[in-house]
């Protein structure tokens, strides 16, 4: 099912293409250039075009900074996804800036990385207030951990509690909820048997899971952008972690079911 040849070459396109778009925005970091976001942003747009991802947008996406934005988690893939469409920094775990290749990138892209074991939650909350208090607005994947791709797990509201800082400092914080999904393959449905090709999960190495997923057709992603709330509409930042994995959850299962709306 999985094509060696078009893996190969999505796999060369993608390393080409990084070669050639990093040593420039190097030079644009060194000499403090701040519109380095857009640049990334333009960078992950090109490679989803050349690792054939068709991404559908739904709903607005929130222009003011900083912002707080929420989403699900199914692969390492969503960080291009996003990427493309959101100028913001991504919150990811520790262990990721020491992943092969990915890792360099990540770092090159700014990416905020929090420690999440006991002990730790202070230090991520102080790392991510500050980074807002300087307009950089975030990506947040409060799951705490990748999945199928097909459901939602639970949202840890201990990260949400930069909103509830923000609101004490009486800043207007926006927080969107924002889903992803993998739903379509060549224009057909994508079952859950072939979602696993493109979800990154369990024990799945990256070595093996990255040339199987370029190996595959033209995907179709749905990213839905949902109404911007802020931590005033809820009683606690426990009432809205739980509000935003609901609408979010709606939204990816209405994507994987077809029903989302044009």
């Amino acid at each position: 099912m999985t094509s060696a040849f078009l893996s190969v070459a999505r796999l060369s396109a993608f390393v080409l293409w990084t070669l050639l778009a990093l040593p420039p925005y190097l030079v644009l970091l060194a000499v403090g250039w701040r519109g380095y976001i857009r640049y990334v942003r333009a960078y992950f747009r090109i490679l989803n075009r050349l690792v054939g991802f068709q991404v559908v947008v739904r709903g607005r996406i929130e222009t003011r900074r900083p912002t707080l934005f929420i989403a699900n988690h199914a692969s390492y893939l969503d960080i291009q996804v996003l990427g493309s469409l959101i100028d913001a920094n991504f919150v990811a775990k520790s262990e990721v800036a020491h992943w092969p290749g990915f890792g360099f990138l990540s770092k090159v892209a700014q990416t905020v990385f929090v420690d999440r074991r006991r002990g730790g939650t202070g230090r991520e909350r102080e790392l991510l207030r500050s980074c807002l208090e300087a307009g950089r607005s975030l990506v947040l994947f409060p799951e705490g951990t990748s999945n199928d791709g097909n459901r939602v797990l639970p949202f840890k509201s201990s990260l949400f509690a930069v909103a509830e800082d923000a609101a004490r400092t009486g800043q207007i914080l926006p927080v969107q909820p924002v889903s992803v999904a993998y739903t379509r393959l060549d224009g057909l449905p994508l079952t859950r048997a072939l979602r696993q090709f493109y979800s990154w999960y369990g024990d799945m190495t990256l070595a093996g899971h990255l040339p199987a997923a370029l190996g595959l057709g033209a995907l179709t992603v749905e990213v839905t952008f949902h109404p911007t709330v802020t931590i005033a509409d809820f009683p606690d930042r426990k009432a809205l972690a739980n509000h935003c994995h609901d609408v979010i959850s709606h939204g990816v299962v209405t994507a994987l079911a077809g029903r989302a709306d044009s």
